[in-house]
């Protein structure tokens, strides 16, 4: 009986409790007469799938207790499929309530064979849903934290997978924001110095002259308030990561003392005598064009080489195919739990302005702009005014499959599954196919909802 998929079937008709109970004997059914015996059911017995007749009791004639118990069941679960039952007449409260989040509708007289048919796909699709769960829990390790979609990325992800068991000196190259300190310790969380300390330091970020002192150490009396052996972020490190950011603002007095600490991988602390040697993988990232600084003289030539033997282009958001939709649904997600906030996803205008903005801030201006809309909403949906960015005029990529090709259908897909929160129906008419003709698309290039 426990292995049997849990279908809650809310329904205030003892006759039809019988019918729908007797019809659905490959489910374990649980019926439920009334808001409270559904919300009681819900929390015991967390049920995929769930049936509800809009018109419950006190009121039967009415939707409003079956629109409640709908609000209850998705605040409880989110990702609960919830079928809604309503009569011939009652065609505007089944799209209010598709609009609140219940995965699809169905008029009576109830047709058994084709309820059949939307139970099981969305039996199918809770399925679907919690394999990809698993499969991200799986691969959380790799790449923890890093969203890729889109083909660059996913190409940037495994070169990243390939170089981290390695020693070899990396150079991450993007714009401010792109995520350069994440993918530095993405390869050293899959590297074999997992355990040991990732040490970062961002040269812009410390005055001249103190840097030096920051990365080497110094050595007690070695300046005036200096009254006591310090060690540097490079010594802490030992056995581990470190990681130098915008190395592009080391200041040129320091790189020859960097390069030879590359080279031997000792270092001298300020107002020492003797060498220590320090075993770290290095890593160095930087916005600037560094080639462009050598042809200035304001960076080593050889130092490039040093630190270059790796260099990884990490593309800005606005070059990133529908990442950028993708990751603000997970900031989203993440930003709502963290404010008990229950914003279930972004209004069509919100969406499409998350597409097209240029993000001149990438993933950071991103992740600031939703989490303030997150604070500051108090609707489902995020809206355009709460992102507080303007839709561009630059065309985003069509939905109609007919009109892009093959390589592009399984972008436009997942572009509109997030558009429309993940439900199917809205997805399938979005992108002018059937629901048939939709689910086999996902068998055909793999999509995971």
């Amino acid at each position: 009986m426990e292995d049997r998929k849990i279908l809650l079937i809310i329904e205030d008709d003892p006759g039809l409790q019988k019918q729908l109970k007797w019809s659905f004997e490959d489910y374990q059914t649980v019926i439920a007469g009334h808001r409270l015996d559904a919300i009681n059911a819900l929390r015991r017995f967390m049920p995929s799938v769930v049936t509800l007749d809009l018109g419950l009791p006190p009121d039967p004639t009415n939707a409003s207790e079956g629109l409640q118990t709908l609000r209850e069941i998705l605040e409880l679960a989110p990702l609960t499929k919830v079928i809604v039952v309503t009569g011939n007449d009652d065609r505007s409260n089944a799209l209010e309530a598709v609009s609140l989040g219940a995965y699809d509708f169905y008029q009576k007289p109830i047709d058994l064979d084709v309820l059949k048919t939307i139970i099981q796909r969305a039996f199918h699709l809770d399925e679907l849903e919690k394999e990809n769960v698993r499969l991200q829990q799986k691969n959380k390790e790799p790449l923890n934290g890093i969203i890729a979609s889109c083909k660059k990325m996913q190409t940037l992800s495994r070169t990243v997978e390939k170089i981290a068991p390695t020693q070899i000196t990396t150079l991450l190259l993007g714009e401010t924001g792109t995520g350069k300190e994440l993918l530095a310790k993405a390869i050293h969380d899959l590297s074999d110095r997992s355990s040991k300390p990732f040490v970062a330091v961002n040269c812009a970020a410390i005055p001249e002259n103190l840097l030096e002192s920051e990365l080497f150490g110094y050595e007690k009396g070695a300046f005036t308030g200096a009254t006591k052996q310090t060690k540097g972020k490079i010594e802490y490190a030992d056995g581990g990561t470190f990681f130098l950011d915008e190395i592009g603002d080391l200041p040129f007095s320091l790189q020859s003392k960097l390069l030879r600490f590359i080279q031997e991988r000792k270092i001298e602390r300020l107002g020492g005598r003797g060498e220590i040697p320090v075993d770290v993988r290095i890593i160095c990232a930087t916005h600037q064009n560094i080639e462009g600084l050598i042809t200035q003289g304001s960076f080593r030539e050889d130092l490039f080489y040093r630190v270059s033997e790796m260099v990884i282009n990490i593309p800005p958001l606005r070059e990133r195919e529908g990442d950028a939709i993708v990751i603000a649904t997970a900031l989203l997600r993440k930003f709502s739990e963290l404010n008990k906030k229950t914003i279930r996803g972004f209004s069509k205008e919100a969406a499409l302005a998350i597409e097209t903005f240029d993000w001149p801030g990438n993933i950071r201006q991103l992740e600031n702009k939703i989490k303030r809309a997150v604070i500051m909403s108090n609707e489902p949906l995020i809206t355009l005014e709460d992102l507080e960015i303007a839709i561009n005029d630059k065309p985003s990529s069509p939905f109609n499959l007919r009109e892009v090709r093959e390589e592009s259908e399984t972008a436009a897909i997942k572009r509109a599954l997030t558009h429309c929160d993940n439900n199917i129906s809205k997805t399938a008419q979005l992108l002018g196919v059937t629901r048939p003709t939709l689910y086999s698309l996902f068998e055909k290039y793999g999509i995971q909802i």
